[in-house]
């Protein structure tokens, strides 16, 4: 590879004589992007509309941004419909091409669908439907990425004690899967492997066996005959982790391949506390955004610089929008300026972004998006940047007299333009003030906005910015929330809460010897979830099954349970045996 990938790769010889032409022509008149045209189509799919190829690899994958994971779905186990999405329909591609995504990645679980033996025969009508969704797809002019999926944990994973036998079965799942897209147009990617790991290894070992079956993969690609002598190839980083050493060590693997046709491929869930909300991590704070800055720095440094095309295959924050429905980890408005941010520092740094959604984001079943406030952020920071604030809310004390609130506006290099409640615009002066970044609201304003002051949000008002999404403040009243006493078992406790306006942030547990108390026994502040859950439409707190079983027995713990508002309410757990008790202060 000769650190540039720069140079036009060779050019596609397609399904046919006809194609060969189309993409002659492409390249003699230098168009690039994603106007699609017809194809010859594979037999027994619908015509397929290939973008146009770009003319270079690093062409091709910026044209592959936006990018969208038909998550949990090809890669369930043990099949499609397993974990809860509908079989995959063409409307699903179509609806995805036209909300602007320009290329999709289909992650692939072959496992149940494989003799566990040789010669690891991959099951015809599973290839065959791999291959029908693939053709989709490719249809609506989409580029499009396949891989080998949870068989990365499933198998691969166990490499290091029985080496020959996975060596030998990814190599026959890479021959059979490129045999049967050989002929693909090259706007189909093959990916070498997910998040690749191996088990009681060090990361230096697992360096060394991911280089051996990202090389492997090559092999048996490019020796396969058809559009796979030039096809992209992605290969991922050990756990698709973007460490500076993780990074080092893939650029290496690529050099020793040295074939232009390659794409690196990291993933991004942000820095871990806030993306589960754990160890205190409740905000997109500065720690948070120095590790987002960080990441895209090294990869920008690392890769992109030296002309590696970067395809970040999967981004998002770790259950959020939570895949149950229950309530979410993260805070709306910290999510959104996490997304916000993703979207600026990916364009900035040349990098294509593929959104995982295993059915959180877009509803499988009706084609529509479950949090449109929340998509919209997402698509807006594909091409320019939105202002925020410090917080999407501004909590009044329903026992308190009303007075002035402050927020601190991050303008991300917009410029304010003013708050709004509807078409009606506050005057400043009157209704709020600005100084520097600081944005105040009045006492009377928010007596107004606050109206019969009922516990829940009052009213909502925008700070607009002179370009991107306007940043909602929901003005909310609250008093500070009641918990009872409750029994339960190691099934779990139910605190009776009455919540009066306020939401769950996070829950500190400690014993009185200052030691931890929760499964997480590395910080006081447990997994929100995991640990405990709010259920607001029951009006209950839960401690679950695991965060109790972790609990020492008759001996109390003392729960600490902070609020958005800032109220805290203290809590007293004590197990004994099968039981647990419950209670205030």
């Amino acid at each position: 590879m000769k650190g540039t990938h720069h140079l036009a790769g060779r050019r596609s010889r397609g399904p046919g004589r006809v194609l060969g032409l189309l993409l002659a022509l492409v390249t003699m008149i230098g168009l690039t992007g994603t106007a699609a045209f017809a194809a010859p189509s594979h037999k027994g799919s619908p015509p397929i509309r290939l973008p146009l190829l770009a003319a270079s690899p690093m062409d091709t994958v910026a044209a592959m941004q936006p990018s969208w994971n038909l998550g949990n779905t090809l890669d369930a186990i043990p099949d499609e419909t397993s974990w809860g999405n509908p079989l995959v329909t063409k409307s699903l591609f179509d609806t995805i091409k036209a909300q602007g995504f320009r290329s999709v990645r289909i992650p692939v679980t072959w496992t149940d669908h494989q003799s566990s033996t040789a010669p690891y025969t991959i099951d015809a009508t599973w290839m065959n439907r791999v291959k029908q969704v693939v053709d989709w797809a490719l249809a609506d002019g989409l580029y499009v990425v396949i891989n080998i999926h949870h068989d990365s944990w499933q198998w691969i994973a166990k490499m290091h004690t029985d080496h020959d036998n996975v060596l030998a079965r990814f190599k026959a799942s890479w021959t059979q899967i490129a045999a049967t897209f050989k002929d693909h147009p090259r706007n189909l990617l093959f990916e070498s492997n997910n998040e690749p790991q191996f088990d009681n290894t060090t990361d230096a070992q697992g360096i060394q066996y991911n280089d051996e079956l990202n090389t492997a993969f090559h092999t048996v690609v490019r020796q396969s005959g058809g559009n796979n002598a030039t096809r992209l190839l992605v290969l991922p980083s050990l756990h698709t982790n973007s460490g500076q050493v993780f990074l080092d060590a893939l650029v290496s693997n690529m050099k020793s391949l040295n074939d232009p046709n390659l794409v690196a491929t990291t993933h991004y869930y942000s820095w871990y506390p806030f993306s589960v909300n754990i160890a205190g991590g409740t905000q997109f704070d500065a720690t948070a955004q120095k590790d987002l800055t960080d990441n895209f720095a090294r990869i920008r440094d690392t890769l992109v610089s030296k002309g590696i095309p970067v395809y970040l295959g999967e981004y998002g924050l770790l259950s959020y929008p939570d895949h149950f429905q229950r309530a979410p980890r993260v805070e709306r408005g910290e999510a959104l300026k996490y997304f916000e941010m993703v979207g600026y520092e990916a364009r900035i740094s040349g990098v294509t972004t593929a959104l995982w959604d295993a059915y959180n984001f877009l509803n499988r079943s009706t084609l529509q998006w479950r949090d449109t406030e929340l998509i919209n952020q997402i698509k807006s920071s594909w091409t320019t940047r939105s202002g925020t604030a410090s917080s999407d809310r501004v909590f009044l004390a329903k026992s308190s007299a009303i007075t002035a609130r402050t927020l601190t506006l991050n303008p991300n290099g917009t410029t304010f333009q003013g708050v709004w409640q509807g078409s009606t615009k506050l005057v400043r002066g009157k209704d709020y003030t600005v100084s520097g970044n600081q944005l105040t609201l009045t006492a009377g304003a928010l007596t107004r906005l606050a109206g019969d002051r009922a516990y829940g949000i009052n009213a909502t008002i925008e700070a607009r910015f002179s370009r991107g999404l306007p940043w909602k403040i929901h003005v909310t009243t609250y008093d500070k929330p009641v918990l009872s006493d409750a029994t339960g078992d190691t099934n779990g406790l139910t605190i009776p809460t009455q919540y009066r306006g306020d939401q769950l942030a996070t829950m500190e547990a400690t014993y009185a010897d200052g030691s931890n108390a929760g499964p997480t026994d590395w910080t006081p502040y447990q997994e929100f979830n995991e640990a405990f859950s709010p259920d607001y439409p029951g009006n209950g707190l839960v401690l679950t099954s695991k965060f109790v079983a972790s609990l020492r027995d008759n001996t109390q713990a003392t729960l600490i349970f902070h609020f958005w508002s800032g109220a805290t309410v203290t809590y007293r757990v004590t197990k004994s045996g099968s039981s647990v008790t419950g209670t205030v202060g």
